[in-house]
């Protein structure tokens, strides 16, 4: 058995390249080639959904040439979206913030998502410019828009209401959380999305992080005893 959806926070891109002698940047384009190693063995075994945390909020307060280096990788990997998809028969989705992205880089996520559009083996989903506060302020933003303008009737809304406002309503929520490089926190990541998760955390560093490490995430999330609310 698998988890239909698994999220994952790819941490320790840096120290993977600080320990090899590496600037920072060299660890992001590492860590970037190694998700479609990893999307492909999720797909091989039947995973459905994957979503990833790019690039959060917070993220811009990071060093200008490391930002810039990112927002470089997004580009490159959206424009290799189309053969990447074709190849794996996958959807693309990006989740978080575009407002405050650049016309050229909104221009890509919208071709990337519309081309790949068709596929539906995999999903995945890259949280870009995402912090899930935000995405919650934006969602309750919203619902109170459509109440003001009568959409919507107060006493209709519930928790099913609020998720068909989220930048993921469309997918369900993560089974298994995947965080890499040692840390032990969610870091503004899905927080509404991931109320019966389970978390798994792996001391190996998001560039290194092998399809035998996702098998052993897999293997352990196989041997919990699943528990919802209060049962």
């Amino acid at each position: 058995m698998v988890p239909k959806h698994i999220a994952i926070i790819m941490d320790g891109n840096g120290r993977w390249a600080k320990s090899k002698g590496l600037p920072r940047s060299a660890g992001h384009v590492k860590g970037a080639a190694n998700i479609e190693t990893i999307a492909r063995a999720m797909k091989k075994r039947g995973i459905k959904y994957l979503t990833i945390y790019a690039f959060s909020t917070e993220n811009w307060i990071r060093p200008k040439d490391e930002v810039d280096k990112l927002l470089e990788l997004l580009e490159e990997y959206l424009t290799k979206a189309y053969k990447n998809a074709e190849k794996n028969k996958m959807r693309l989705k990006v989740i978080g913030r575009r407002d405050n992205l650049s016309e050229k880089i909104q221009k890509k996520i919208e071709e990337a998502e519309e081309a790949t559009s068709m596929y539906d083996e995999l999903v995945l989903q890259v949280a870009f410019n995402y912090g899930s506060r935000d995405e919650i302020v934006r969602a309750t933003k919203a619902i109170s828009n459509d109440v003001a303008e009568g959409k919507l009737n107060v006493d209709d809304i519930n928790e099913e209401t609020l998720s068909s406002y989220l930048d993921t309503k469309d997918v369900p929520d993560p089974d298994l959380l995947i965080r890499t490089s040692g840390e032990e926190r969610l870091s503004n990541y899905l927080l509404w999305q991931l109320a019966y998760c389970e978390f798994y955390f792996s001391d190996v560093p998001w560039p290194a992080f092998s399809v035998k490490n996702l098998d052993e995430a897999i293997e352990e999330f196989n041997n919990r005893n699943r528990r919802y609310g209060n049962v």
